[in-house]
């Protein structure tokens, strides 16, 4: 099953807010209908229609922008902010949104922020050191990434249809001193961890529950098993 279907079709539909950053918008647009072969594509995007686009605005087509705005979708554009990238202009507006809750309940998943430009991956994986108070999952076909901010003991349940076996913690912009952890293949044991050093990478689950503490932020990733993705028959 399509990664990319299974994001937008079943936990879209469970999602209290739905940002598409600029381009992404495109994405949506274009390859939703193709999931549905027997449906009116007209029927899909309205009913796959973000409830906000935010960004530059250098990206969306405009036969896209006409639709969303048409069908009422809220466009917010910020070509004057040329210092932050699209997602963190997404990451921010969900932060200040009527959400009602506290930044560290928040849960974001953020699909196409990984792949292609590898300066664009770099200005996404910023964005979680620049929000380390709330919980943004990065995910991509293959892995998803997320910061281990160094402030807490964190307990990770892995599901094991759905994620693994590789995996990885990497220290990024600031060396580790001292990490721990368990629950892996080659578990580390208060290891420091550096770039030009060791970093933790090519790893492998071994339990159910990993447990990781360091003095440093640090970025987990696992990899995504594809066929495990639960296959549900549409339900509008």
């Amino acid at each position: 099953m399509n990664l990319f279907f299974f994001i937008t079709h079943i936990l879209c539909r469970t999602a209290k807010l739905r940002l598409c950053a600029d381009g992404g918008a495109n994405r949506i647009y274009d390859e939703l209908p193709l999931f549905f072969p027997h449906e009116d594509p007209f029927v899909i995007r309205n009913r796959y229609k973000p409830d906000v686009i935010k960004g530059d605005m250098d990206s969306i087509r405009r036969d896209v922008l006409d639709f969303y705005v048409y069908w009422g979708t809220k466009v917010i554009d910020e070509s004057h902010d040329q210092d932050t990238t699209d997602l963190d202009k997404c990451i921010s507006y969900i932060r200040h949104s009527t959400l009602n809750q506290e930044s560290s309940r928040l849960q974001i998943l953020a699909t196409g922020a990984l792949g292609g430009r590898f300066d664009h991956e770099a200005g996404n994986l910023n964005v979680l050191y620049r929000y380390p108070d709330t919980r943004i999952v990065l995910l991509s076909d293959d892995c998803l990434i997320q910061l281990l901010p160094k402030t807490h003991r964190h307990e990770i349940h892995i599901h094991s249809s759905l994620q693994g076996p590789h995996c990885g913690l990497i220290p990024i912009g600031t060396p580790s001193a001292n990490t721990t952890t368990s629950g892996l293949k080659w578990d580390l044991s208060n290891t420091e961890m550096r770039f030009g050093g060791l970093i933790s990478t090519s790893n492998l689950v071994k339990e159910e529950i990993i447990t990781v503490e360091s003095d440093s932020d640090l970025l987990w990733t696992i990899s995504i098993k594809k066929t495990g993705l639960p296959v549900q028959d549409h339900k509008p």
